[in-house]
């Protein structure tokens, strides 16, 4: 991959990393998860919903911070951009599409 497209898909990557980490703090900021309400309270059950429903997008932004930090590293240590099944190079196409992806099309 040349220099070029190599520097805008971690410019790309960083980006993202910084949008990911935003949405979680004012996530996290949102939801305080140690709040504490009385069973007796009507709209406990909708309180518990939003609740879990905080638990499992936080836990998809996390899990997508980590793709990107893969991703970044990768870059670092040479090897973005190559199959981790069969060691062929992933098309531009493919990365451009999913830049944190680490497969090519015929392995993912």
């Amino acid at each position: 991959m040349a220099v070029q497209d190599l520097d805008s898909r971690r410019a790309t990557l960083l980006r993202e990393r910084s949008s990911l980490e935003h949405q979680l703090e004012e996530l996290e900021a949102g939801h305080d998860t140690s709040f504490t309400f009385d069973d007796n309270f009507a709209d406990s059950g909708q309180v518990a919903a939003e609740q879990g429903e905080a638990k499992v997008l936080a836990s998809s932004l996390r899990h997508e911070l980590a793709e990107v930090e893969k991703a970044l590293a990768m870059i670092e240590a040479g090897t973005y951009g190559v199959c981790e099944a069969c060691g062929n190079q992933i098309p531009d196409a493919r990365l451009e599409a999913l830049p944190t992806t680490r497969r090519c099309i015929n392995c993912a």
